[in-house]
């Protein structure tokens, strides 16, 4: 049973755990990406981009397994060889916007629940962070696998609680809707720049032995880590259109289901979303040192993973002071999307779907990185 959830189901758990703080987990990601098609469009829409997720993970976690790539160095290389550092140029842009989110909305959840300034809320962030990056993979994994189970029944139950409250108003939503246009552009958008946090879930695939464990667990993945979306997303009808005007609608949901003990835990495991996300990303980068340095046969010390992480999150901090969470989220990640399938979602479709395939022909020669 733990050979299958480590083949099978943490690759996908792991994922769901670092796309989901950045946006997602508060609602503002829904509003920007979904909301605009309404709500049959929108799902339509999320399960596009579940869709595109799928395809591109099994192809990236086969061309990891083969090549034995697991980190997005090693795995660039491969992928795009002398030019692999435009995807690093984009991770570090996007990395910013993300932790500048987290921190902004970590902020923002603490001073609701305890009347304490919002930079406390930011603080606890960047401890916990630190703490885990310092632990290493083990650990890590430990964590996204379970908190992310924690995430589903979390969520499951704000839609049972939604519906309980005002599932009239929910049905009313889409017994009126139509079907728009542009929903599937939307789900390309969407799926675009979350691709790009793919690498960070690459540490954990040494666990696939097979071509078949990579294919399958890249396909469960998509819809892995859509899910939750979908329960919010739902949830969210029973008050459409005007939800979209909250800065954090999930927060702003449990304020009218009007149960203080959920909205505290709801609020709590969307805390641990944001940790998810911050050491999800910021172990990626602190992988790709390690491995250089053992390329150069050195090792890297334990205390300067924590000590990336505080650059990177205080780096963050100081931007999420500087910018409000619904511009980073508008502005950030709609820029990059665009980048983001031009270096890595198009080359890894193209090219990793090739080297995978045909491995002997000219040019698809896939190097072994690992012993």
């Amino acid at each position: 049973m733990n050979n299958f959830y480590q083949k099978y189901l943490l690759p996908g758990l792991v994922f769901q755990g670092v796309v989901i703080g950045g946006g997602y987990a508060t609602g503002r990601e829904l509003v920007e990406f979904f909301l605009p098609y309404g709500p049959v469009s929108g799902l339509l829409a999320m399960g596009a981009a579940a869709l595109i997720w799928s395809l591109v993970m099994a192809v990236s976690f086969e061309l990891c397994r083969m090549s034995r790539s697991y980190d997005y160095k090693s795995f660039f290389l491969q992928l795009l060889g002398r030019f692999w550092f435009l995807y690093e140029f984009l991770l570090l842009a996007l990395m910013i916007v993300v932790l500048s989110v987290i921190g902004a909305a970590a902020g923002e959840i603490v001073q609701n629940l305890f009347s304490i300034p919002a930079l406390a809320g930011t603080a606890l962030l960047l401890f916990v962070v630190g703490g885990l990056t310092f632990f290493g993979s083990q650990l890590i994994e430990r964590f996204m696998g379970g908190w992310s189970l924690l995430l589903y029944l979390c969520y499951f139950s704000l839609v049972i609680l939604c519906f309980m409250t005002f599932g009239d108003a929910i049905k009313a939503s889409y017994s009126a809707a139509t079907l728009t246009s542009g929903w599937a552009i939307g789900g390309l958008q969407y799926a675009g720049y979350n691709l790009a946090t793919v690498p960070a879930v690459f540490f954990c695939l040494t666990h696939l032995t097979k071509r078949r464990d990579a294919l399958t667990s890249g396909m469960l993945a998509g819809g892995i880590g859509m899910l939750p979306a979908v329960f919010l997303f739902v949830a969210m009808m029973g008050h459409y259109p005007d939800i979209g005007s909250e800065a954090i609608p999930s927060t702003w949901l449990l304020s009218q289901i009007g149960l203080p003990w959920f909205s505290v835990i709801f609020q709590v495991v969307l805390l641990g979303t944001f940790v998810q996300t911050g050491v999800g990303l910021i172990h990626s980068i602190n992988e790709r040192i390690a491995a250089t340095l053992e390329s150069q046969g050195r090792k890297m010390p334990r205390p300067a993973r924590p000590a990336v992480a505080l650059v990177l999150l205080i780096t963050a901090v100081f931007l999420a002071n500087r910018f409000g969470l619904v511009a980073l989220i508008a502005n950030g990640y709609g820029i990059l999307t665009f980048g983001f399938l031009a270096v890595f979602v198009v080359p890894v479709l193209c090219i990793g779907t090739y080297k995978i395939l045909w491995p002997t022909a000219p040019g698809a020669k896939v190097d072994i990185q690992g012993p």
